[in-house]
């Protein structure tokens, strides 16, 4: 089910599902297609519209004119809150991981946030790993004046944005049999799999380390479904080292995927989750982990970063 969107924004939906020739996955009688979530919107791609569409409904429906939200030096979803914060006329204030960032100049990921207007907040890795905590969330609202705002957790990632995800699920059930995608906070994996129901399988590759996703993913599955569903697995084996870890291999792996089938699909690969994704699969493939016959959907949640442009000249 598509949830409306505010008005300011023009979603494409449902995202292009694109068949893709590759031996490496046809060898093994594997039907690979990219479920192209890159292309929703093009200041809120693929996941990030779908788990920011019903909390920019409940911030709205509740009068918040500021969004407050979390995440790394690289995060896509501050990006994409600051962008939907410049569409629909509601301020944003970006808490960032690692205070020593404030002494640097800005990388093009948060050039692009303060562009869209966001205000950012840089906080030490400490108090940042505490920011859910209560006395910590006041601490940083009193700081930043947001006492009042909307908060969204890092990521995006809460029983709304999963709501938001089950209609990838919903898009995908009768067109594949396991669908993958890349993981940071879970949330995307979480509705995705409760949306394909039961009969399908749902497959998410981390990209951190840590080992602690399938607790986060099944404790957002439990609130916002009362549940966690079955039909879920992850690959911990391929997040390179860690986030935003992109190894000399993975890049050229990146490369050539893109020189295979860029020119048909108009494809850019992401390289922070979308090339880790697209490896793992091959390389799954290659160990025969899909039976033949397998219509296997990768979910193209973003696109390789662009560089930083002003909010008017867009």
């Amino acid at each position: 089910m598509h949830h409306t969107p505010p008005t300011g924004l023009s979603p494409r939906l449902p995202s292009p599902l694109q068949r893709i020739d590759d031996d490496r996955f046809t060898r093994h009688g594997v039907r690979l297609l990219l479920k192209r979530d890159d292309l929703i919107h093009p200041d809120l791609p693929g996941n990030k519209y779908r788990k920011l569409i019903l909390n920019l409904r409940a911030a709205a429906d509740a009068g918040h004119g500021t969004l407050l939200t979390f995440g790394g030096a690289y995060s896509n979803h501050l990006r994409a809150t600051a962008a939907a914060g410049r569409l629909l006329g509601l301020a944003t204030v970006g808490v960032v991981r690692g205070d020593e960032l404030a002494r640097r100049p800005l990388n093009p990921s948060l050039t692009r946030c303060v562009a869209d207007g966001m205000r950012l907040h840089f906080v030490d890795r400490s108090t940042y790993r505490e920011k859910a905590e209560p006395e910590t969330l006041a601490a940083i609202r009193r700081e930043t004046g947001t006492e009042d705002a909307y908060v969204i957790p890092e990521g995006g990632s809460n029983a709304l944005a999963v709501q938001g995800c089950t209609a990838l699920g919903e898009e995908l059930c009768e067109h594949t049999d396991v669908a993958a995608v890349a993981c940071g906070t879970g949330g995307t994996l979480a509705g995705l799999a409760a949306g394909l129901g039961p009969d399908r399988q749902a497959l998410g590759i981390p990209v951190l380390k840590g080992g602690f996703l399938g607790d986060d993913i099944r404790a957002l599955q439990r609130e916002t479904f009362g549940e966690p569903t079955a039909n879920w697995r992850l690959d911990e084996r391929f997040h390179c080292g860690g986030y935003a870890r992109t190894p000399p291999k993975l890049l050229a792996f990146a490369e050539d995927f893109e020189h295979r089938h860029g020119p048909e699909t108009g494809l850019s690969v992401e390289h922070l989750y979308v090339a880790k994704l697209l490896y793992a699969l091959t390389v799954l493939s290659e160990e025969g982990a899909f039976r033949p016959g397998t219509r296997l959907t990768a979910v193209i949640t973003g696109t390789r970063e662009a560089p930083a442009q002003s909010s008017t000249s867009r």
